[in-house]
């Protein structure tokens, strides 16, 4: 009988748990390419009263094991990485990774410290960095000259972050001895950034750089929409958008979240439920054991 009160604890235990990822998720219903997290439950070991038994000669069946499961523990608690749906938001800043991909943040000039996020509404500071809200730096790859014939130093090893450098759009260049100031720029879906000066030229200003994975749902979650690579979630992959299996960057949207508030609220209701059962369950063994010190008086 003691077996299913600690059975009960340990399932309002495990459900308060899953509470606790579907309060996270439908708070973050609006945030910026937020991935909705899932707890999925495991039972825990089971006493054996007795064991199996084969079929005798004697002409007797066997016996199925009779065991006491103890209760209920979290599994795990999934990142679920499908992309959320595109936003149109009007605002030249404001990217977003269509299919598989990460943007690569760093928090120094050498690149040293890196995040990864699918987050792309980013900023330019007074030097022309181009940065995310927190003022983590943006990385990409440089052109090696401002001219009309420039070329984007392309990645040569796809595990290579020392090529990469923060993406800048100056508000000036220098072309042949004249200083040009911006005008305008754009980003295709590769990540090429181009910018158009007084002088009417397109020139090339620099490539965005993508990260991938294998196992994307094994990253870190490190707060303010970014993460970090873990040892289950491969090795990084690093390189440009639309090719080699990276995903296509779209210009002027936003990822949204990708939390299903109809599919939350239902799990609510039965975490609910499942919580209640499991406090009666207590409820009602502490009413056998009273009556069982009922018994003498």
């Amino acid at each position: 009988m003691l077996r299913s009160l600690y059975s009960g604890v340990s399932g309002m235990r495990s459900n308060q748990m899953k509470m606790d990822v579907i309060g996270n998720n439908i708070a973050n219903v609006n945030t910026t390419a937020f991935k909705t997290g899932r707890a999925r439950f495991q039972d825990l070991f089971s006493q054996t009263l007795s064991n199996a038994q084969a079929p005798s000669d004697a002409g007797r069946g066997g016996i199925n094991p009779k065991q006491v499961g103890l209760g209920v523990a979290v599994a795990s608690i999934d990142t679920v990485m499908s992309g959320g749906a595109l936003q149109p938001t009007g605002r030249d800043l404001d990217f977003a990774i269509e299919n598989e991909g990460f943007f690569i943040l760093s928090q120094d000039t050498d690149g040293d410290i890196r995040r990864l996020t699918r987050d792309g509404a980013f900023f330019t500071d007074f030097e022309g960095n181009l940065v995310n809200a927190e003022g983590l730096r943006v990385l990409g790859y440089e052109v090696d000259a401002y001219s009309l014939t420039s070329t984007v130093q392309l990645p040569s090893d796809e595990t290579d972050y020392g090529e990469l450098a923060t993406i800048t759009i100056p508000n000036s260049i220098t072309v042949g001895g004249d200083d040009l100031s911006l005008e305008t720029f754009s980003i295709d879906g590769s990540g090429l950034i181009q910018g158009i000066y007084s002088d009417g030229n397109v020139y090339k200003l620099g490539q965005l750089g993508i990260a991938k994975f294998k196992n994307p749902g094994g990253l870190e979650k490190l707060g303010g929409n970014t993460y970090r690579e873990t040892r289950n979630s491969g090795p990084t992959e690093i390189g440009v958008a639309n090719q080699g299996g990276f995903g296509t960057i779209r210009q002027g949207v936003s990822e949204m979240s990708n939390v299903d508030l109809a599919n939350e609220f239902t799990e609510m209701i039965i975490t609910s439920r499942a919580y209640q059962a499991n406090s009666r369950t207590i409820t009602t063994s502490d009413e056998m054991l009273q009556e069982l010190l009922n018994l003498k008086r």
